[in-house]
């Protein structure tokens, strides 16, 4: 690929750890003069910058996810180009971790690009006139083996049509109905993660966001929500990129910062049959809305991704009566 995003040699420059990218500052790139050459420059600096963040994300939470496994189990790697390789398309590298602490965790990296087919380019914004198109992003979900442990997800994206923008959040889903309460301890800390992510940029993106995601993550057809919320945010595009980045760096933070702590406090917590039933149950639950309704799902399924990781988000194992 001529976009490999995951190698250490196409970090920004200057940047020698993955903590250095984290706490530098973002280049600001909007004060260049917006002629055509000089905008294909601007994005494709903004792109990389994306792509670089991902990268950087993922590898951060894979390390705070291993830290939690008492025997040392560690996420395996497996790098995946999109297309028959006859052309560059781009393409990603999952992790998939499958530990004592989490039954089943995927952290995802991807960068893609070439031109939405006829029928699906209608369905996204800028792409109806020019079907050419680039998406960066990283995918989140974690399954712990505890039922008393809550099952999350968290996605973060950059998409470029004839329009950029970015989109994603991050949900709770406890696997135990004792659990699943607006007051309930780990919702309230994984509300307020977010709530505080948002409120540094707009006061109003969190109430505006939670209530995107509590429509989102919502089974119609079991009249119930996925979990107890977070953040959903789509299409966002201020005007100012370097603002958007930032709100959305932030985002990834939050989760990063926030799931750990909620996990290490549960995983080793008793439980019996009768607890690891519900979560199965609970799981058929969230297979049903990944499989009917997540446009993620729809979205990596639609642009020829890897179905492999599309689909690991399904629980490895689950139940339904």
């Amino acid at each position: 690929m001529n976009q490999p995003v995951f190698d250490l040699r196409h970090r920004p420059q200057g940047i020698e750890t993955i903590t250095e990218f984290l706490r530098a500052p973002q280049s600001k790139a909007s004060d260049a003069k917006e002629d055509k050459s000089v905008d294909e420059n601007l994005w494709n600096h903004r792109k990389q910058s994306a792509a670089d963040w991902f990268w950087c994300l993922r590898d951060d939470l894979c390390a705070r996810l291993e830290s939690l496994e008492p025997e040392g189990a560690v996420f395996e790697r497996k790098p995946w180009q999109r297309g028959d390789g006859s052309e560059d398309l781009g393409g990603g590298e999952m992790s998939m971790l499958h530990g004592q602490a989490f039954e089943k965790a995927g952290v995802h990296i991807s960068t893609v690009y070439g031109e939405f087919s006829e029928e699906f380019r209608k369905q996204v914004a800028g792409a109806e006139d020019d079907p050419r198109f680039w998406a960066g992003g990283i995918s989140v979900i974690i399954h712990p083996t505890n039922p008393n442990a809550p099952t999350a997800h968290m996605n973060t994206r950059m998409v470029v049509t004839t329009k950029g923008w970015f989109g994603g959040g991050g949900d709770l889903t406890p696997m135990l109905d004792a659990a699943r309460s607006d007051t309930h301890e780990d919702t309230v800390d994984f509300h307020a993660a977010f709530k505080a992510a948002c409120d540094n940029h707009d006061a109003g993106y969190y109430p505006r966001f939670k209530e995107g995601c509590d429509k989102y993550f919502f089974l119609p057809h079991r009249n119930e929500t996925r979990g107890t919320g977070g953040i959903f945010y789509d299409h966002l595009d201020s005007g100012d990129w370097d603002a958007d980045f930032a709100f959305t760096q932030d985002v990834g933070r939050a989760f990063v910062e926030v799931y750990p702590e909620i996990a290490a406090r549960r995983i080793d917590l008793p439980y019996d049959e009768a607890m690891r039933d519900e979560q199965m149950q609970r799981r058929g639950r969230y297979v049903e809305f990944n499989l009917l309704y997540d446009r993620g799902t729809m979205f990596g399924l639609k642009t020829g991704g890897n179905v492999e990781s599309i689909l690991s988000s399904m629980p490895p194992i689950v139940k339904w009566r």
